[in-house]
């Protein structure tokens, strides 16, 4: 719990310095500067001190609906059925009303006049800071920095335990310190500034304008503007941060235990022995099934008495690509004695969420087996899986008996069904082995899979901020090995790239036998290869096209240049 405690504050906190915070600033500053509200009794009007409370307020509101929305407004807008983004309009909504009422106090009094029963000794500077923290707190969290993966999925899924909570608290606290620090700042200017303090009215106005502004440009996307202008001088730390392998060892990514699921860790991934792991859990917050009677869905305890294979896959990923080959073959081979197939897809990216891509690259794939569709990743959390691809082996009492997380090593797993299909049924004739061959690369041979999205790039070589948003890049003079690199003016989002104008180029560094985009829209990719040129032309729904294959894995450089139209996801290597 205390590992938890220090990631999420360390994250937070490199989150609090990043530019991402620098909209918010002048809003956090002003209202920390206020005295009492203009237009109260004399008595009661304190105009000579600033609220010695309100920066706490402010930031304890913010601390408050960050932490709130992150962990439960994803879930709560999924069961009523409203879009991702209302909280966020919510925030937007209450920021522009605070700053209409600090420019016109009449207005003001019409949206205190709901509060009007509480009672209090005298019209208080303090009132107002909370839930302007509450609405900064709602706007502040698209700009955090890339929320932890850990706390997403739980956060989707519903499954929050002790330590979610302290991991997004404390990331939240972390993120709060550097605002905390500025709105002290500001207070203490008022103390010291008597001019300062005499203008009370001013500074409110002021405040009101600057919350106007801030919630006009968040709804514009005016930020991203100051992001192209301001370095991202954070991201080195960030990568440090979110790559530590001590950091993901701790978040064990999708892998909150609950009473179903907790046996798992009696498993050995990657095992060469048949294990006993606990009674399979069940699969949660399924959206969809196809290739079953009927698209009904599958239920494991109706099952038992079959050896069951699950296979979590991604129809883009390229490593699932390698491994499919293998379970349809095992399908194929097994059913008749008794062997279950259910393929569990999880997406990694949004487009792999629609049903109908799915089940075309199901079909592509020659997969006959049942398919459900896991799109809030319930039962990969329920799995505590990590990876894709990953399989459980679970026997014909419900147990399951082996975990493998990525690829290779298929031979040890048709061995292990071979020898659960004679243990269910030691009088069953089995078919020789399949003797699919392994095409799994040496990963340390090889480049990995880098994705191209904002919040999922790995490998970026270039200068300049990388970040969602509009902007323009330069190939560096000198790219290392197994890096890319961008030129052009390019429209950069959290899942892809797509290039604003022409001649958008992309300069990979490869070490491969295999190079293959992940593409979508319409257009072409045009690049060269031996000297030849040659032309990709894109057009539909996402999918996984080849550039380049030789007969040995060897290192090598290509440039394509994408035309506007075209959305880039991610380079994958065999």
């Amino acid at each position: 719990m205390l590992t938890l405690a220090l990631i999420g504050l360390i994250g937070g906190l490199v989150t609090g310095i990043s530019p991402c915070i620098l909209p918010v600033l002048p809003v956090i500053f002003l209202s920390s500067a206020q005295g009492a509200r203009v237009g109260a009794p004399a008595a009661a009007n304190l105009p000579e001190k600033p609220s010695r409370a309100r920066p706490y307020l402010v930031i304890a509101g913010l601390v408050v609906s960050f932490t709130l929305v992150t962990l439960f407004g994803s879930l709560l807008l999924s069961l009523l059925g409203l879009p991702q983004d209302v909280l966020r309009w919510a925030g937007l909504t209450v920021l522009a009303l605070i700053g209409i009422g600090l420019i016109v106090p009449r207005f003001e009094h019409l949206l205190e006049k709901p509060f009007a029963w509480i009672p209090q000794r005298s019209p208080d500077a303090n009132r107002g800071g909370f839930p302007l923290g509450l609405a900064l707190g709602a706007v502040y969290v698209p700009c955090a920095g890339p929320v932890l993966a850990a706390i997403t999925v739980a956060g989707s899924t519903g499954r929050i335990g002790a330590g979610t909570v302290v991991l997004t608290a404390t990331f939240a606290v972390g993120a709060a310190t550097p605002l905390l620090a500025f709105a002290l700042a500001g207070r203490r200017v008022t103390e010291r500034l008597r001019s300062f303090r005499k203008r009370q009215r001013g500074v409110r106005i002021t405040a009101g304008v600057v919350m106007l502004a801030l919630a006009a440009g968040l709804v514009l996307n005016l930020p991203q503007l100051l992001q192209r202008v301001i370095p991202d001088y954070t991201s080195g730390l960030q990568d440090k941060v979110d790559n530590s392998e001590q950091v993901k060892e701790a978040l064990n990514l999708g892998g909150l235990a609950n009473e179903q699921n907790k046996n798992l860790d009696r498993c050995t991934a990657g095992a060469t022995e048949l294990e006993s792991c606990g009674t399979a859990p069940d699969l949660k917050g399924i959206q969809q099934w196809f290739n079953t009677p009927g698209d009904s869905p599958v239920d494991l305890r109706r099952l038992r008495g079959k050896v069951l294979l699950l296979d979590f896959w991604a129809y883009s990923c390229i490593n699932c690509q390698r491994s499919i080959p293998h379970v349809v073959a095992w399908d194929r081979a097994y059913r008749d004695a008794g062997l279950r197939v259910i393929g569990v897809h999880a997406p990694e990216y949004a487009f792999e969420k629609e049903p109908g891509n799915v089940e075309s690259a199901a079909a592509k794939f020659g997969i006959r087996y049942p398919v459900a569709l896991d799109n809030s990743l319930a039962t990969w959390t329920n799995y505590r899986n990590r990876y894709w691809p990953a399989h459980y082996l679970i026997d014909a009492r419900g147990t399951v008996r082996h975990i493998k997380f990525g690829e290779g090593d298929y031979d040890v797993t048709e061995r292990m069904i071979r020898d659960l299909l004679t243990d269910a049924d030691p009088g069953t004739r089995l078919p020789a082995a399949t003797g699919t061959a392994d095409d799994t690369p040496v990963t340390a041979d090889i480049t990995r899979e880098t994705y191209l999205g904002s919040t999922k790039r790995v490998n970026f070589a270039g200068g300049g901020t990388y970040t969602a948003g509009d902007r323009s890049f330069r190939l560096p003079g000198r790219q290392a090995a197994d890096t890319f690199a961008l030129a052009g003016d390019w429209r950069l989002t959290s899942q892809h790239i797509t290039p604003t104008g022409e001649g958008g180029r992309i300069r990979l560094n490869y070490r491969a036998k295999e190079v293959r985009m992940v593409l979508s829209g319409s257009g072409t990719v045009t690049y060269r290869v031996a000297g030849q040129r040659r032309t990709i032309r894109v057009a539909g729904t996402p999918d996984s096209y080849q550039l380049l294959s030789t007969q040995d894995t060897k290192a090598g450089s290509v440039t394509v240049t994408v035309s506007p139209g075209v959305r880039a996801y991610s380079f994958t290597f065999g």
